[in-house]
């Protein structure tokens, strides 16, 4: 058995099997793996917003979907897996708050979810599958020789994507 290689939140990381790669507490916050099923492969990023382009300056590119995924996309090919086999699995995007002002500035976990959808559509990377949405935090953990997402939430039964 492998280690498990931790991301942390506004972090990203990559891994080959026999590692796996987990991220704890996702609320709000996007968990986005991609891998590619030839080399088994895969990175994991914890995107905490959908958009950088609101800063002046990007100290931390995990932070935020765009250049999130675009720095991962650049590790993994630095692994010598090309953009184009890439697949990805997501969760998260929970609604944490239920404070109903009508704002979408609460609505973060439902705009980091649409962000990092039209991102990959746009990269054309295909979402195999995603756990999104509803009012509780996720915990997740990828294995790359299984290509299977494991989702775990306190007092929900595990999920497996």
């Amino acid at each position: 058995m492998g280690k498990v290689i931790r991301v942390g939140m506004a972090d990203l990381n990559v891994c080959r099997i026999p590692d796996t790669i987990t991220t704890l507490g996702l609320g709000s916050c996007i968990g986005l793996v991609l891998f590619d099923v030839t080399t088994s492969i895969c990175g994991m990023v914890h995107v905490m917003l959908p958009d950088s382009t609101i800063m002046k300056t990007i100290d931390n590119p995990a932070k935020f979907a765009d250049t999130g995924i675009d720095e991962l996309i650049k590790r993994l090919a630095m692994m010598g897996v090309p953009q184009r086999s890439l697949m990805a699995k997501m969760a998260g995007g929970a609604k944490m708050f239920s404070v109903n002002t009508g704002s979408d500035l609460l609505k973060i976990g439902e705009r980091n979810s649409e962000a990092v959808k039209k991102i990959l559509e746009k990269k054309k990377i295909p979402l195999m599958a995603s756990d999104c949405g509803g009012t509780y935090g996720r915990t997740i953990e990828f294995d790359p020789s299984t290509f299977k997402l494991y989702i775990r939430s306190i007092g929900m039964p595990e999920k497996t994507i």
